[in-house]
């Protein structure tokens, strides 16, 4: 069911929580090296070695995907130390939610960095590397919400349909050069997702609403094995899940 992912070399943005260390562990349990990128250093230094103490391969480098250098540090960290880049998981993200007229300049400006820039940099970091080896497999996570918008989440809406275009997009451009694409869109998982709501009401709101449906992150870490574990010629390009009791 899950086979062609030992060995493969996967770089994971936002691992330190959530949905990236549920696939941080998941990927390095069945045989992947991952290089894991994240601000919080302690965090995804403490993961990596715990997987290197469970047999795995794991490097950890301190990233802010708001910053093109950093994010293009990474995914050469990852060539530099295990000699190519197989997979890059663009999975770092916030959801500040708001109703528009709050005027959250701050917030939107963080998630139109994080949300957007940072799977943009990703892809400058990661093409020309998979380019070169004609071989690689770009993962963008959107969300349900890239899809649908309800009030208080139209930026956080508008940054997840960027997405949405961004890897249509690019699944076409990269066809010369054998290359992979898969956008993943999750519903209401269990991360921090909803600690980035800076509006009480709104916070106390989606918190309850994912206390109450909320699945495991390990339900995104199986998609990401999907879609990587197909052969060569099969490329997954799109995965919506949510839980079975959410309508939205």
């Amino acid at each position: 069911m899950e086979a062609n992912i030992e060995g493969k070399v996967v770089v994971i943005t936002g691992a330190s929580s959530g949905l990236g260390e549920a696939t941080a562990r998941y990927l390095s349990e069945r045989g992947a090296k991952v290089v894991l990128g994240a601000r919080r250093a302690e965090r995804i230094q403490s993961l990596a070695a715990d997987l290197v103490s469970k047999g795995g391969q794991a490097v950890a480098v301190v990233t802010d995907v708001t910053r093109h250098e950093d994010v293009k540090a990474l995914v050469d960290t990852a060539v530099q130390t295990f000699g190519r880049v197989d997979v890059l998981i663009n999975n770092a993200g916030l959801m500040p939610h708001s109703p528009l007229e709050r005027l959250k300049i701050d917030d939107w400006d963080r998630t139109i960095d994080v949300n957007i820039k940072g799977v943009l940099y990703g892809i400058a970091a990661a093409l020309p590397h998979m380019k070169d080896q004609k071989s690689g497999h770009i993962i963008n996570v959107s969300s349900v919400a890239g899809r649908t918008v309800r009030p208080g989440s139209a930026v956080y809406a508008a940054t997840k349909s960027a997405v949405l275009m961004i890897s249509e997009g690019l699944r076409q451009e990269v066809k010369p050069y054998g290359l992979r694409t898969t956008v993943i869109s999750p519903g209401a998982v269990a991360t921090d997702l909803p600690g980035s709501i800076t509006e009480p009401d709104v916070a106390g709101f989606v918190s309850k609403f994912y206390e109450e449906i909320a699945i495991p992150a390990e339900s995104f870490a199986r998609a990401v094995a999907f879609a990587i574990s197909q052969p060569p010629e099969v490329d997954i390009n799109e995965i919506l899940f949510r839980p079975t009791r959410q309508e939205g």
